[in-house]
This record gives structure tokens, C-alpha cells and sequence, in this order.
């Protein structure tokens, strides 16, 4: 009997859904630079499930580690919630239309209803889970890169917790954008922050420019964006930051020293997760200023606690989202507080261009692409 994860009124099984005999387009993640579009079985919907032809997909930064060095957050030995491993079926950005309801699923659902997919798979048990921080959970793993399938097929199954329901006014591909806009939300909750506050954003790659529509949603009083890259700045001016610097030509401890009281910004959000923004973030913080770390970092970083101790700054870590932050994004977009939303995308491509439209073209193109949709099935 596998087992299961309890989640409300809904058990969830913990491995992935039985297939069918008829196949389905997917592309599935082998092992690094090797991504294939193949024919796999097509998944049936069982109990508490509910069963998506996805419409649109965003490709991840995660996505894009995972592809140059990974497998490292895709199993390789059975994952302990969904005993899948490499190779699975990649994306976790994505969008909908129901098809199928499983038995047991709530009456909120129909057939028809456009949805998008909060990703997280967690087992419900952990001391984490128990305290509802679902996106720390001691097993956890997300669908598109742990099992469950993924959001670049034709078809997917999802537990019927991980299903939201669209407003008529957001579009199916905007929704594709709820996910990290949510990662964003999240990190502005977490942290300490109030509009009164100064903020410095490292990155104004896709979650450094969705930090600036949260804080802007949120009536931030001050926003300051450290940037390289020509096009990423004009987005980051373009989406509400009130100041754009150029770590290459601006000394950033100095000019947000200058721009805020003459103190430092009382926040960081490290949405690029390189050692020489990091070292520039820290001196940047006024006393007790907060450092909110996003980025996923490659590799180790060197970090001198003294920096943090003699100022009394805090370090945090953030990660994903909660329970109600895919909801309160969903609401903010209906409601026009994150209308700049839609101008991230950057790029539409089919399911067979994946490859080399989309993971090569972030990778070769990267100063001129913020977030690369897939329309994932010509059946919507």
C-alpha cells in the first residue's frame, strides 16, 4: 500500500499516477545539456486528482541548472514522496485547462475551468508541514522536477490541494507567471519589510523584477535595483524601480548610503546569488537592516559574519512559498496591482522548439529574454 499525504479532506498518494495506453508529447530531463521530446504514457486520474492539459509553461532558472550542471535537484535514486528519478518530465510554471476530475474532488471544480498548478509536493508529516510551512517540509520536492510530470507535456495529474482556480480577466498565460511572482510575494512577506522602507534588489533577471512589482503592489517607498545587463535595467526602471544601478560603475554601498538617509536601505533581496553582490548587499544594510536571500546558489560563498555581528543585520533565507501566496498573487493580478506582469514574457515557442528556443536561447541570448513561455498543447 503506498503511502500517503494527508492534506484537509484529501489523501494524496505518495507515487506517481498510473498511465494509460495511449501516449502523450513530454520532454523529459535525462541527465545534463540532455533534454529529449518523447513519446511517454499518458496519465490517468485517480482519487483527490485532477487531471490538466497544460497550456502554457515558463522554463525556470532551476530548470536551466538543472539542464547546464545537473541532475541536482532532480532525484537520482527514488524520490521519497514520489519514487520517481531521472529521467522525468521537466517544467513547474505552468497553466491550464481541467479535463478530468478524479473521485472525491471538491464541487469547486468542473470540467473546462482554467487553472494554474502550485508545484510543491510535500509529505504533510513533518514537524514543518504540521506548523503549515509546506515549502520546508523535510521530503519536499516540486512537480516538473521530482515526479508527478510537469507542466512542458501534453497532459498532467495533480493533487487536487495544488489546483487554483483562474479569474475570467487573467489569461492562461500570465497565469504561467503566478509561480514566480509567488516566490517574490512570499520573500516581501517574509522579511521585515514596510512601505516606509529603502530596498535593494540584486538582479533584475525574472524574480529580481517580480520582488519589484511585489514591493510595488505593496507601496514601497524606495527601490533600488543593482544590474548589469542593458535590457534588464530598462525592464527594472520600466517595472517601478525608482533607482537602477550598474555594479560595474557605481559603487552600490556608497550610492545606497546616499540614496537612503545617509544610513543604508533597511532591506536586500538577493535575487542573483553572486559573492560580489552578496559583499556589496551587507555593507549596504543600515543597522539591524535585513539581507533576504532568494538566489539558489551554484557553489559555496564566502561570508564574514563580523559584517552582520557589529551592526546587529540579519541574514534570512526564504524559500518558494506558502499556503495562500499562489492565491494572494492570483488576486493581485485581477485586481491590477501586479499589471505589469504580462511585459516579463519575453518569448513564446512550441513544444518542439524547447531546446533550442528556449534553454539555449537563455543561455546564449540571456541579456535580452526574462521569462521564455511554451505553449505546451495545441488542444487549447
Amino acid at each position: 500500500m503506498p503511502a500517503t499525504t494527508q492534506d484537509g479532506d484529501h489523501e494524496v498518494e505518495n507515487r506517481s499516477a498510473p498511465t494509460s495506453d495511449r501516449t502523450m508529447k513530454a520532454v523529459r530531463f535525462h541527465g545534463k545539456e540532455d533534454l529529449r521530446l518523447e513519446d511517454i504514457p499518458e496519465p490517468k486520474c485517480g482519487a483527490g486528482q485532477i487531471k490538466i492539459i497544460p497550456a502554457w509553461c515558463g522554463i525556470c532558472g532551476s530548470d536551466l541548472h538543472e539542464y547546464i550542471g545537473g541532475p541536482s535537484i532532480c532525484p537520482t535514486t527514488p524520490h521519497p514522496i514520489t519514487g520517481e528519478s531521472v529521467p522525468l518530465t521537466f517544467g513547474h510554471e505552468f497553466s491550464g485547462v481541467i479535463e478530468e476530475l478524479g473521485e472525491g474532488v471538491s464541487d469547486k471544480f468542473k470540467v473546462g475551468d482554467r487553472v494554474c498548478v502550485q508545484p510543491i509536493i510535500y509529505d504533510g508529516t513533518c514537524g514543518a508541514c504540521q506548523e503549515g510551512l509546506i515549502n520546508c517540509c523535510n521530503q519536499n520536492g516540486f512537480m516538473g522536477l521530482s515526479g508527478w510530470g510537469g507542466g512542458l507535456s501534453e497532459h498532467v495529474v495533480a493533487p487536487e490541494y495544488a489546483v487554483y482556480k483562474l479569474p475570467d480577466n487573467v489569461g492562461l498565460d500570465v497565469a504561467a507567471l503566478v509561480e514566480p511572482l509567488a516566490v517574490a510575494w512570499h520573500a516581501v512577506n517574509a522579511s521585515p519589510f514596510k512601505p516606509s522602507d529603502s530596498v535593494l534588489i540584486l538582479g533584475g533577471g525574472p524574480i529580481g523584477l517580480s520582488v519589484i512589482q511585489a514591493l510595488r503592489a505593496r507601496g514601497c517607498r524606495q527601490i533600488i535595483v543593482s544590474e548589469v545587463s542593458a535590457m534588464r535595467k530598462r525592464y527594472a526602471k520600466e517595472f517601478g524601480a525608482h533607482h537602477v544601478l550598474d555594479p560595474t560603475k557605481d559603487d552600490i554601498v556608497a550610492r545606497c548610503r546616499e540614496l537612503a538617509d545617509g544610513q543604508g536601505v533597511n532591506l536586500t533581496f538577493d535575487a542573483a546569488g553572486v559573492q560580489a553582490g552578496l559583499d556589496q548587499a551587507v555593507l549596504a544594510l543600515r543597522a539591524r537592516g535585513t539581507h533576504v536571500n532568494i538566489a539558489i546558489w551554484e557553489k559555496r560563498c564566502n561570508f564574514f559574519p563580523n559584517d552582520l555581528v557589529f551592526r546587529e543585520k540579519t541574514y534570512m533565507g526564504v524559500a518558494t512559498y506558502v499556503k495562500g501566496d499562489f492565491q494572494e498573487v492570483i488576486d493581485a493580478i485581477s485586481d491590477g496591482r501586479l499589471d505589469m506582469c504580462k511585459k516579463m514574457i519575453t518569448k513564446r515557442i512550441g513544444l518542439d522548439e524547447v531546446v533550442e528556443g528556449g534553454f539555449k536561447a537563455l543561455i546564449k541570448d540571456k541579456d535580452n529574454q526574462v521569462k521564455i513561455l511554451v505553449r505546451s498543447s495545441g488542444e487549447i
